[in-house]
């Protein structure tokens, strides 16, 4: 997984947090850093996606993801504390899953079919 988030204390929290549930968390603390990792042979199973970052933003982030035909693909859940609508978000990113901040770690462990119940690979 691939976390970018520039708040640092949520970053090393929920990063602590999936850490402990057996996955595998690499962190990026705005959109240009984490696009230099994924150029870079980063590949997650799945991109946790702040909006609102200095530097690039997730809106910026994700049209350069899509644009990328080997990054495009990748799964992306948005995490944001903005109020955009759903409609809005899904409007620009296409089929994302949505989190509000602070994020409920039950639900986000369910989208990433990982319920406290789960084995424990890392993904």
């Amino acid at each position: 997984m691939l976390l970018v988030e520039d708040d640092a204390a949520i970053a090393g929290s929920l990063g602590e947090a999936l850490r402990e549930e057996g996955l595998e968390v690499a962190t990026a603390q705005n959109g240009r850093e984490a696009l230099q990792a994924l150029r870079g042979g980063l590949r997650p199973s799945v991109i946790l996606l702040d909006l609102m970052m200095p530097v690039m933003d997730g809106w910026d982030f994700r049209h350069e993801q899509l644009r990328d035909p080997a990054l495009r693909d990748i799964p992306v859940v948005v995490v944001t504390a903005t109020g955009f609508s759903p409609d809005t978000i899904r409007a620009q990113f296409g089929n994302v899953d949505l989190l509000p901040k602070p994020v409920p770690f039950t639900e986000l462990l369910a989208l990433l079919g990982r319920g406290r119940s789960a084995g424990s690979s890392a993904a």
